[in-house]
């Protein structure tokens, strides 16, 4: 066995709720690894519509690495969404023209960068991740999180603004399981360890 095709759509069969979701991206600034799933309450199509404010001229990304699993109506908020802060008042005059198209000259919006989501990622139900933000392997995103800042590889995080909750293993796990990166491993070799890669024993993890 091989596992899964990695290029269905859907892979439970009479199921259309969850996707892999590379397979149905359609934006080229959104890049999802392999595996990743979405699985949404109604149709796995508003993935992209919870991207907000992706413009092509701002240029940032949604990148997310491969095995990560995405709740229904998760929500990124990308750099388009910003407005002037070190300013007097952050009214986007220049949208509207009529005498206001010249009031960003000289300036430029704030831009945090890319959204990076590691592997083996969790975000749960209707968490929004802010501009900028990078979040490590192996990390959790506990329902209705509203993350603000990066989040270190395997910790869980929650509330609004985000905070840690606890890591979930000891430093050695944590370090040994990014040397390894068993997610870059071919799908034959995966699907050996699946027993062990649903267990607490990375020392029985073999090639």
């Amino acid at each position: 066995m091989k596992g899964p095709d990695k290029n269905l759509k859907f892979p439970l069969e009479n199921y259309d709720r969850l996707c892999f979701l590379k397979n149905i991206i359609k934006n080229p600034n959104i890049i999802v690894g392999d595996y990743t799933y979405y699985d949404d309450f109604e149709n796995v199509e508003n993935f992209e519509n919870n991207v907000k404010f992706l413009f092509d001229f701002v240029g940032d990304k949604l990148i997310i690495g491969k095995f990560c699993m995405i709740a229904s109506d998760v929500k990124f908020i990308m750099n388009g969404a910003n407005h002037l802060t070190k300013s007097l008042t952050s009214y986007p005059f220049a949208v509207f023209g009529n005498g206001w198209e010249n009031a960003m000259d000289g300036k430029s919006y704030p831009f945090k960068g890319d959204i990076r989501i590691g592997n083996d990622v969790w975000i749960g139900y209707n968490a929004t991740i802010m501009a900028g933000v990078h979040i490590g392997d192996g990390a959790i995103i506990a329902a209705n999180t509203t993350v603000t800042k990066d989040v270190a590889p395997y910790t869980i995080v929650g509330g609004n603004p985000s905070k840690e909750i606890k890591k979930r293993f000891s430093e050695d796990v944590i370090n040994k399981l990014l040397e390894i990166e068993w997610w870059h491993w071919d799908i034959e070799k995966i699907t050996k360890n699946i027993q062990h890669l649903t267990s607490l024993h990375v020392e029985k993890l073999v090639d």
